[in-house]
């Protein structure tokens, strides 16, 4: 249990991006992981993205969105932002926690004047798909961030 890496993904609302990377570790990785997720907002957990994780067959509609303030005593081996602004504004933690930043595109901004369901989802699965690689190639690309 001592080699397992402690990790929060940090995101702006913990609600979409941040939730995935948190459940595609739960699903794949939590031998070697033991994942967190917050935002530097919180706010409620986007229901497309739970959708399309439980399609993929992770359920992370369990889960709730927390403020990045209810984890700063949890002694983090790494921060990895997902998004520019939780980069831009990540707090610093104490202890050794290195900071990583992997930018994945914003499924709700980026669809939000979408008219179809369908096209959004399709918006929501790339963004799944492509959190799911990175989180499938951790903890070892951690130490190249």
């Amino acid at each position: 249990m001592n080699d397992v890496v402690r990790v929060l993904f940090l995101c702006t609302g913990n609600s979409c991006r941040s939730q995935m990377a948190e459940g595609w570790v739960r699903h794949l990785k939590v031998d070697v992981i033991e994942p967190y997720s917050a935002g530097i907002e919180a706010k409620n957990i986007d229901p497309l993205a739970v959708q399309v994780m439980a399609e993929a067959g992770v359920d992370i509609s369990a889960r709730r969105a927390k403020h990045v303030s209810e984890l700063m005593h949890v002694p983090f081996d790494y921060v990895v932002t997902v998004c520019s602004h939780a980069r831009e504004t990540c707090p610093i933690f104490p202890g050794k926690a290195v900071n990583v930043h992997v930018e994945f595109d914003d499924p709700p901004f980026l669809t939000k004047d979408f008219p179809d369901s369908e096209e959004r989802l399709k918006v929501y699965r790339r963004v799944r798909d492509e959190i799911r690689d990175f989180v499938a190639s951790l903890p070892q690309t951690l130490d190249s961030g």
